[in-house]
């Protein structure tokens, strides 16, 4: 069994930065595809973006493309999801998950693991 938590959520003004950080622990994590989700108030959970096993293949929804990046660390068991220009609209609850398989599904429930989630909350 996999646990996943995230950190740091918080508010932050239009046009900011922010860096989220998802610690897993009770696997290998090396063997998990890793991604990032959100879920708006009121809105169905999204995809945002997933890096392979590997370190070697990134892919973002094209909302965050350009000013989001996501990056894993298989040494200290850590995905990180680095937010750049911000927008009201990115605010939600950011939720990172794990699969054992090559690639992450961008179907959040087909995934094997989730952690709570963490507020990112964006003022204009």
């Amino acid at each position: 069994q996999v646990q996943l938590v995230e950190s740091g959520g918080g508010l932050v003004q239009a046009g900011g930065s922010l860096r989220l950080s998802c610690k897993a622990s009770g696997g290998t994590f090396s063997r998990y595809s890793m991604g990032w989700f959100r879920q708006a108030p009121g809105k169905e959970r999204e995809f945002v973006a997933a890096i392979s096993r590997s370190d070697e293949t990134t892919y973002y929804a094209a909302s965050v493309r350009g000013r989001f990046n996501i990056s894993r660390d298989n040494a200290e068991s850590t995905v990180n999801l680095h937010m750049g220009s911000l927008k009201p609209e990115d605010t939600a609850v950011y939720y990172c998950a794990a699969r054992s398989s090559a690639w992450i599904s961008a179907v959040e429930v087909d995934n094997d693991y989730r952690g709570q989630g963490t507020q990112v909350t964006v003022s204009s």
